[in-house]
């Protein structure tokens, strides 16, 4: 288990923190590596570890929404608020995993949900709604970026709270 050890505790704190993480996951929505595949969900993860699962889940379903708008949200906007409440509940799992069961099996467990996971759910949301670009050309064009760029990610979240962690205490 894990604890915060940053000792975030105060809710006003908190509310800055986040705010100011999504002001970060607006800078990542612009270094885009595949249409709105981005490193918008590097601040979302970190706030999992250093605010707890719902504030990450919050700054990560805003990340996304953010780079979405800042691509002109190529997948239609009902695609994207769909996987915005996707990569919520993405860096949600994330940090309660983090703090209930491990480190490694969390990252784990994120990269493959905001990979592979969100790839496999793309297939029939992108057919119901009809995009040109669907079904398995849409999983096969998204995976390897989506599954690099969330692994890259992670990693950072974890280099920069390692990094702050070691830094205050």
């Amino acid at each position: 288990m894990n604890s915060n050890v940053l000792n975030v505790k105060s809710s006003t704190l908190k509310l800055t923190y986040s705010a100011m993480l999504i002001g970060l996951s607006f800078i990542g929505s612009l270094i885009k590596v595949q249409g709105s595949i981005a490193f918008d969900s590097m601040p979302g993860y970190f706030a999992a570890l250093l605010l707890g699962p719902v504030y990450g889940g919050i700054v990560a379903g805003i990340g996304h929404l953010l780079t979405a708008l800042t691509s002109g949200f190529p997948l239609t906007l009902p695609m994207h608020l769909i996987v915005g409440l996707e990569m919520a509940s993405f860096g949600f799992v994330f940090g309660w995993m983090y703090r209930k069961i491990n480190t490694y099996i969390a990252a784990i467990v994120a990269i493959i949900l905001n990979g592979a996971v969100a790839a496999l759910i793309a297939i029939p949301i992108s057919q119901i709604l009809g995009l040109p670009l669907s079904g398995w050309s849409l999983f096969y064009a998204i995976i390897a970026p989506l599954t690099i760029t969330s692994t890259a990610n992670v990693v950072l979240a974890f280099l920069v709270y390692g990094f702050l962690k070691k830094r205050f205490n």
